[in-house]
């Protein structure tokens, strides 16, 4: 009995041995990668680092707490960066996502023909260098590109009304470039729903907005979920696309976080603790709308 005991226990710490063995490397490339930054940045937006040594700064490293979220918070710049990102996230949360879905749903139920060749042409901007997009929507958008000479001969006045509205153009390239991702997402998940409930709903006298409200959508309820989610997050971390069509210009009005961040630490002289600040104040802003995403899912939503 004791010999059989000894043989369990040795069991036991062979397993925890092979367990920690398999998950030792993954936590500590987590930490290095992931944890260890993310506690790194937040550290260093409450400090004085101006670089360091490397950068000719030799002031000694302090923790001065709060003082570059306080000058964060008086800048101008930061809230037209801020209302910006809150449009592209606005746009991806009730134009991508409704407008991806609608497609897949369209597509999934046979409502049109050439199924492949509109899935194909509609997820294709996903697969296109950001740059190259940029690039082009920019030459496109430009002052003497071929959409204001377009507008031109039906409004004279469009050059004006773009200039109060710069964020237009990017606004729109986002929702056209991201919109087949989410398409890809709810067909893929449109297909796993079983199609003899929807079949014996439509027996039973079920019509297509039934079948919408009262089995599709409950089905796909953590799907949506994980689509806001990614669309809040890539949201707040849009970068690349604007940089390339307009800098954040003019005069800044179309910079978001991301490029705010990038120009404090990056561009004349760095300001490292306010450029964490920054991406501190993304993620704050990142895990408060994602919270409140799942919390309406599970009050409005219904189970996969």
């Amino acid at each position: 009995m004791r010999k059989q005991k000894n043989s369990i226990n040795y069991t036991k710490r062979e397993e925890k041995r092979a367990y920690w063995i398999l998950v030792l490397p993954g936590v500590i490339i987590y930490y290095a990668i992931m944890a260890f930054p993310t506690i790194f940045s937040v550290v260093l937006s409450l400090s004085n680092y101006q670089g360091g040594p490397l950068f000719g700064n030799r002031t000694p490293f302090e923790i001065v707490g709060f003082k570059w979220y306080a000058n964060l918070f008086k800048d101008e710049y930061f809230y037209i960066a801020l209302k910006n990102n809150i449009k592209i996230v606005a746009v991806s949360l009730f134009g991508q996502i409704p407008l991806g879905f609608f497609l897949a749903y369209i597509l999934h139920r046979g409502m049109v023909k050439a199924k492949t060749f509109f899935q194909t042409m509609i997820y294709l901007p996903c697969v296109i260098s950001t740059v190259v997009i940029g690039i082009l929507w920019k030459s496109f958008f430009a002052p003497y590109g071929a959409f204001p000479e377009l507008m031109r001969l039906f409004n004279p006045a469009y050059e004006t009304q773009l200039s109060s509205h710069p964020m237009v153009p990017v606004l729109f390239v986002i929702f056209w470039m991201y919109t087949g991702t989410y398409l890809i997402i709810f067909l893929a998940n449109l297909q796993k729903i079983n199609s003899s409930i929807l079949e014996a709903a439509k027996i039973d006298g079920a019509s297509e907005m039934q079948l919408l409200k009262y089995i599709i959508l409950p089905a796909l309820s953590g799907v949506i979920v994980t689509s806001c989610i990614l669309a809040i997050s890539g949201s707040l971390k849009s970068f690349d696309l604007i940089y390339v069509m307009t800098s954040g210009g003019p005069a800044n009005r179309t910079t978001v976080l991301s490029l705010y961040m990038f120009d404090k630490a990056f561009k004349g002289a760095p300001k490292y603790p306010l450029a964490n600040a920054i991406s501190t104040v993304m993620v704050v802003i990142s895990f408060i709308l994602i919270l409140i995403t799942m919390k309406l899912e599970k009050t409005f939503g219904g189970r996969e």
